[in-house]
């Protein structure tokens, strides 16, 4: 086989290849199921694999990979626009292939297994957050029918549950009043596995650097540390701390022409869990920055205020956030912590 490229369509069972030669002109074309196409890695001398940055795409990179062969993802977002015609999984092969041989399509690396665990431990523990959320509200809502209202927040509203379950024994009916009690145990019980997750996350990340280097942040705890680790899968992939901006989706979304430049939103591309981690983040710079405004404040902190007294706050958040991507960046690709600046 004079192949030299491989673009493959990745699936839950069916597998659509498209082989191109030196010249990137399409030579062949296979269909395979999964062990077709672990068979197809194995025999075939190693050449470039190219596939989306799709589910599963990370483990058969890993599987091409360990045969010899190089390994090339994209974003699927820069794929579509070469799909000719119809939707097919032949016309996405053939997109693959042509999205590739354009050299201007940025590529993902391929993550490490411990990367992925990283990240589906976090995916879990979103999971029963929201689940507790859901349960508290249902909380809330049926008392409040019943005229009976808890207090704000989710941490007093658990706390006071048995007391008022107790108290309303009158007002409720028995059954009711079990339900309500099992549906609280339920929440404390989602709360545990919560703790143990977050138990685990922590013995993760005292072996990790990174994760040390970049917990020196203001703003950035465990769990964005952790998450920004198994998320980014090779940070010198950015050339600079703006593109991982960008890629953060927190960057100006531009619509632009001639001398005319318009700048307007942030484009919210990229991981919608690492923005929200990192606004998160900035309000907490923030609440720190108002409470230590003496001769303690840091040069963070004094642009911020400086910012969010001209911009007002939410916009000083986003561009805290920005910022804080930023720094990520740079404490990341030169492999040291964070030194705070004392403000002038």
């Amino acid at each position: 086989m004079d192949a030299t490229t491989v673009a493959v369509d990745l699936a839950k069972t069916v597998f659509e290849l498209a082989l191109a030669n030196a010249q990137w002109h399409l030579v062949g074309r296979q269909r395979l199921n999964r062990a077709g196409f672990t068979r197809f890695l194995a025999e075939t001398s190693p050449t470039h694999v190219v596939m989306e940055a799709c589910g599963t795409a990370h483990y058969w990179g890993r599987i091409a990979q360990g045969h010899g062969h190089r390994v090339t993802l994209v974003p699927p977002g820069y794929v579509r626009p070469y799909v000719r015609r119809n939707k097919t999984d032949r016309a996405d092969a053939a997109a693959i292939l042509e999205a590739v041989r354009s050299g201007q399509v940025p590529t993902v690396a391929v993550k490490r297994v411990e990367q992925q665990a990283l990240v589906a431990l976090h995916r879990v523990r979103e999971q029963w957050m929201t689940t507790r959320t859901a349960r508290i509200n249902t909380l809330r809502g049926i008392l409040r029918e019943q005229g009976i209202l808890l207090p704000a927040g989710a941490r007093a509203a658990l706390q006071s549950l048995p007391s008022v379950l107790e108290h309303a024994a009158m007002l409720l009916p028995a059954h009711l009043r079990h339900v309500l009690t099992d549906v609280h145990e339920e929440v404390r019980a989602i709360e545990g596995r919560i703790a143990a997750l977050e138990r685990e996350l922590a013995s993760l990340a005292a072996d990790d650097p990174v994760v040390t280097r970049l917990r020196t942040i203001p703003g950035i705890g465990l769990l964005t540390a952790t998450a920004l680790v198994g998320s980014v899968g090779h940070i010198h992939a950015f050339h600079r701390a703006r593109q991982f901006a960008s890629w953060l989706g927190l960057t100006p979304r531009e619509h632009s022409s001639g001398p005319r430049r318009r700048l307007g939103g942030i484009s919210k591309r990229g991981d919608v869990y690492l923005r929200c981690l990192l606004t998160h983040g900035a309000r907490a710079v923030l609440l720190a920055a108002h409470r230590h405004r003496g001769a303690c404040a840091t040069g963070l902190h004094r642009w911020a205020l400086d910012l969010r007294e001209r911009r007002g706050h939410n916009k000083a958040t986003i561009a805290v956030a920005n910022k804080l991507g930023r720094i990520v960046w740079a404490v990341w690709t030169k492999d040291v912590p964070y030194q705070q600046a004392q403000a002038a």
